[in-house]
């Protein structure tokens, strides 16, 4: 398994990694849509971390670098947040997944959100454990741990070879 590890000490530096990993994602896209085999990628990111770790911080940076210039609102009340994106051109699609308030693991099956992971684009997963055993398989798992009021830790772990693409790539 690859795994990278990054100390973020300010909201600077959280952005500039989401910033990377964005370039990253940007690449993998432009690469597959130019593929002789015309296959979009589909990328799927679980969030894990405490409450105010991060997570949707990580996500709005993420979104930013991607090229989003509206508000970024947390999911946490509409289960999903859907983008729409572009880069170079190449329109993609991005879901904001926030399970925090299910109830049960199907909970997120019963809202209709499973055709979302079937299709091309990036689908990001704050609270994964909540529909444990229910979700698609993952890229890579991005584990946010605060140490103190500023200083966290961002850990990228590799779990395809999708993932393993985005970490190496970091």
């Amino acid at each position: 398994m690859t795994e990278k590890t990054f100390l973020l000490s300010s909201e600077a530096q959280t952005a500039a990694i989401a910033e990377k990993l964005a370039g990253v994602m940007s690449a993998l896209i432009k690469k597959s849509n130019s593929s002789k085999l015309n296959t979009a990628v589909a990328l799927h990111l679980s969030l894990i971390g405490d409450l105010g770790a991060g997570k949707t911080t990580f996500t709005r940076y993420l979104l930013k670098a991607l090229g989003h210039t509206g508000k970024v609102k947390s999911p946490t009340y509409t289960l999903c947040e859907p983008y729409e994106l572009a880069t170079d051109g190449i329109q993609f699609s991005l879901h904001h997944f926030d399970l925090y308030r299910m109830r049960y693991a199907e909970e997120w099956l019963d809202a209709g959100f499973r055709e979302t992971f079937s299709n091309p684009g990036i689908c990001i997963v704050e609270w994964p454990e909540k529909a444990e055993g229910t979700l698609p398989a993952v890229d890579a798992e991005l584990h946010l741990t605060m140490h103190d009021d500023e200083t966290r830790e961002l850990i990228i772990k590799a779990i395809s070879p999708a993932g393993k693409s985005l970490t190496e790539a970091l």
